[in-house]
């Protein structure tokens, strides 16, 4: 099968590189295992959070304050900026409002309650101020009996910190008291289907209305708003301000981004092979000419270029055994230390060196193998070298902004 472009991996990175090499009009193949860590996503996207340990407010006046091998310093302040506005433009498209940009970030709140900076925030998801006032004096933090997935305590303790008046509310309705026998339905993602329902949604919207009193806004876990309009509903039948707070995987947010960006891959024309990984490829010279798929067996995928989206350990983009960190599917070079010994610090809550380890790339994001940029192959999102998305909060940044750069490379803009 020939197309213009492959991409290994379907998770942020993949698509946003897929859509805007789709909509140029090329014929692009994802290949993808199955679920990306975009599920786990709880409705943000962060560009840049911190730098040496400091929150930050200005994303784009920070970036020179990162390292060299960063992916954001081969891209520059100025086009991060403008890929950071397309980027947004894209989820637009694809059905996924948001609120924030680039020039400032605003907090969200994770479902321990911390605040995080963040870049760009669903629309009905809470996006607060960052180092400002509150706009809330007083909010009503619901409570759904039986639903585990939703520490309260901690998030009501996270917005007392941030000088909020925080009433907590128990609620319950026919429609999930019924799942509350069965502990697996008592989920995010299931409940958001069990909520989908007009008569469901009315009902949840009584029982909050019950425990809305003297209080400015209503927050809600995200258990409602997976495919369909019931969010919108719930929150025009609520007689307060309605906004929805992250909870603990699996997420409604981050399964609604990645079906939503995949229906609009799709829709442009992309081929999207689920459920597939690519095992190896061939070389003519020093391009690569073809790549196989552990389903299609000898049908293999050619292509003019093709794009290395498969990302870190956790996705197996990365591999490591006791003698080295390699790439497992063209053995590219890696950017890693070499003993063992330096891969982690004793103490977890250091920085762990493994965590900046990926393919090794040149400025505009060929991968490297033998100490050679391979000509045709470009690397995005995660498996990137240089940066630690745990340190600097900015994992969806990186794999948003070099999806779509290396898009505009392979198209040559």
């Amino acid at each position: 099968m020939r197309y213009d472009t492959v991409i290994m991996g379907g998770g942020l990175s993949g698509l946003m590189c897929g859509i805007a090499l789709c909509k140029a009009g090329q014929r692009v193949a994802i290949v993808t295992s199955g679920q990306s860590s975009l599920h786990f996503n709880g409705g943000s996207l962060e560009l840049l959070g911190y730098v040496d340990g400091q929150p930050v407010t200005h994303p784009l006046e920070s970036i020179n304050q990162l390292p060299a091998g960063h992916p954001y310093q081969k891209l520059g302040a100025e086009r991060i900026a403008a890929l950071a506005h397309e980027a947004a433009l894209v989820l637009a498209d694809a059905g996924l409002h948001t609120t924030g940009n680039a020039n400032e970030n605003h907090c969200r709140i994770s479902p321990m309650g911390v605040m995080l900076p963040a870049w760009l925030t669903l629309e009905g998801y809470v996006a607060l101020p960052m180092g400002k006032d509150c706009p809330w004096r007083r909010v009503l933090m619901v409570n759904v009996e039986g639903y585990l997935d939703f520490p309260v305590d901690f998030v009501v303790s996270g917005l007392r910190k941030q000088g909020l008046d925080v009433v907590v509310a128990d609620v319950v309705t026919d429609e999930l008291e019924q799942r509350r026998h069965t502990p697996s339905e008592m989920r995010a993602t299931q409940l958001a289907k069990v909520l989908s329902t007009r008569v469901a949604t009315e009902h949840l919207a009584d029982a909050i209305n019950v425990a809305a009193v003297d209080v400015d806004a209503i927050l809600l876990p995200a258990i409602i708003g997976l495919t369909d309009d019931s969010l919108e509903r719930l929150r025009q039948l609520v007689k307060l301000p309605l906004h929805l707070v992250a909870t603990l995987p699996p997420s409604v947010a981050g399964t609604r981004m990645q079906a939503q960006l995949r229906h609009y891959f799709q829709m442009l024309g992309g081929t999207y092979l689920l459920g597939d990984t690519v095992t190896c490829a061939s070389f003519n010279g020093d391009a690569v000419a073809s790549v196989e798929t552990e389903k299609l067996g000898d049908m293999p995928l050619r292509a003019t270029h093709f794009v290395l989206a498969t990302g870190s350990f956790m996705s197996k983009g990365l591999a490591a055994n006791f003698e080295r960190v390699y790439e497992p599917v063209m053995n590219l070079d890696v950017d890693a230390d070499g003993s063992r010994s330096e891969w982690t610090r004793y103490d977890v809550l250091e920085p762990q060196p493994y965590m900046t380890y990926g393919v090794a790339t040149t400025a505009d994001f060929h991968v490297v193998k033998g100490g050679k940029p391979v000509p045709n192959v470009f690397a995005i999102g995660s498996v990137l070298s240089g940066h630690d998305a745990v340190k600097n909060h900015d994992g969806t940044g990186v794999s948003a902004l070099t999806g779509l750069a290396v898009a505009h490379n392979i198209l040559g803009k």
